[in-house]
């Protein structure tokens, strides 16, 4: 059963109470942000499914340098599955590039085979994608025997979204989706650079063309603000996964927070969770 949710400017799970955060059930799912808890979230997941997980460490290390004085730039977490046909990177300590001028947290990345050092398709998230979300987007990956086949096309991803009462665009019905409030959107669109994929489009096209397009979506809570959060998924993502992620997205089961994000926090529905 879904918990009953309610308006109520004083129910605030940013405020502490006696030194620690009540928990809330809130909706939407789409605007509810990540608790700051988005890498545990997504590591206890794949731990779950037996994925391995391993810890890269990057610095530099001058000559005659004790090792406990070696300065460490930057660390990533990855995560391999079990047949390392995919795999899961924790970059926000990288901060390897920015969309929408936010920070990468997770970048998932599958490949056919397990001879190739190169990945057939990659997937970008940044913080505040609710942890929910990507979860169901890494289990429809795990679930797979072939990470990468084409197995529908892209009319799943608006479906799941309308299912659930989201809007089509109308100029382009088929590829584009809107959440009735204007706050969140989902669109087939034109790759962002930088993304990595195996599509040859990626490297071929020039200065004036477009490029491949892929699933993007991203929460906008106002009009010209900030977004709070970002995802680009290469445009060789099979669309049955970007469906799981979309039918997540715009699920209405509330999820379970203790912080809740500044730009959206007045437009949450919030009950107590006990």
């Amino acid at each position: 059963m879904e918990a009953p949710l309610y308006p109520d400017p004083l129910l605030d799970p940013s405020t502490p109470n006696g030194g620690t955060l009540p928990s809330y059930w809130v909706g939407p799912r789409h605007l509810a942000g990540d608790d700051g808890r988005l890498y545990d979230a997504v590591a206890d997941t794949l731990a779950g499914l037996g994925w391995t997980s391993l810890t890269i460490v990057r610095g530099r290390h001058e000559p005659d340098e004790a090792l406990e004085d070696r300065q460490v730039l930057r660390s990533t977490v990855l995560h391999i599955s079990p047949d390392t046909l995919r795999w899961a990177q924790w970059v926000l300590p990288d901060e390897p590039f920015h969309l929408g001028e936010l920070p990468i947290a997770w970048q998932i990345s599958a490949r056919s085979d397990a001879s190739s050092p190169l990945a057939e398709w990659s997937a970008y998230f940044t913080p505040d994608v609710p942890g929910e979300v990507l979860t169901d987007f890494l289990l429809a990956l795990d679930a797979r025997d072939h990470p990468t086949a084409a197995l529908t096309g892209p009319e799943v991803v608006v479906d799941a979204v309308t299912a659930q009462g989201w809007l089509r665009e109308a100029d382009q019905p088929h590829s584009t989706a809107m959440h009735p409030t204007f706050t969140s959107r989902l669109s087939l669109s034109e790759v962002p650079p930088l993304i990595q994929d195996a599509d040859p489009g990626a490297l071929t096209t020039g200065p004036d063309e477009a490029g491949p397009f892929g699933w993007q979506a991203w929460a906008e809570p106002a009009m010209g603000a900030p977004y709070l959060w970002v995802a680009s998924f290469g445009a060789s993502v099979p669309h049955d996964l970007v469906a799981a992620f979309a039918a997540s997205l715009s699920s209405t089961a509330p999820v379970l927070r203790q912080v809740l994000p500044a730009s959206t926090r007045d437009r949450l529905l919030r009950a107590p969770a006990s």
